[in-house]
Order: structure tokens, then C-alpha cells, then sequence
């Protein structure tokens, strides 16, 4: 098996389905761009570019209908932080 293998293998659950991300990491991501952004640390542009991709992100997580339902409130919740942020950048 090669690391390819693996890494394909790895980011699939055991029933050979393509993994979710897991919310806490989205999380942090969320988290680590706000708090840059609010301590001056990251350039307005650079959070720009990572808050629209968690957006794109949360929304086709939020849009999948085989998601369950209660990771989707988490999602969504998450979802609606990232828009109100991306909205405070974009002042």
C-alpha cells in the first residue's frame, strides 16, 4: 500500500464513505481568523481569502442532505459566525 493509499484510506470513514471535517477543526480555523483579525496579526485581505473559504466550505457541508441532522445545526451555527465575520472584513 502506498502513503497515497493511506492518505485516500484515512480520509474515508470504515464504511468507505468520504469523511466529514470534523467541526472542531473548522472550529479553530473560524477561531484562529478572527482572533488574527481582531489582534491586527493577519492581513485583512489573507482573512478575506480564509473566511470565504470556510463559508464555501460550511455551506456545501450544511447544502449535503446526507448529513446528519444534528452535526448540521453545529455547521450552521458555525456558518453564521463565519458570515458575520466576513461582513465585519468587508467594512
Amino acid at each position: 500500500m502506498t502513503s497515497d493509499d493511506m492518505h485516500k484510506q484515512d480520509a474515508q470513514t470504515p464504511g468507505g464513505e468520504p469523511a466529514q471535517p470534523d467541526l472542531e477543526h473548522l472550529s479553530a480555523a473560524f477561531n484562529h481568523v478572527d482572533e488574527g483579525v481582531k489582534s491586527g496579526k493577519i492581513a485583512a485581505g489573507a482573512a478575506r481569502g480564509l473566511v470565504y473559504s470556510l463559508v464555501e466550505t460550511l455551506g456545501a457541508l450544511v447544502g449535503d442532505p446526507d448529513l446528519p441532522e444534528h452535526a448540521r445545526s453545529g455547521y450552521q451555527g458555525l456558518l453564521e459566525a463565519a458570515r458575520e465575520l466576513r461582513v465585519k472584513l468587508e467594512r
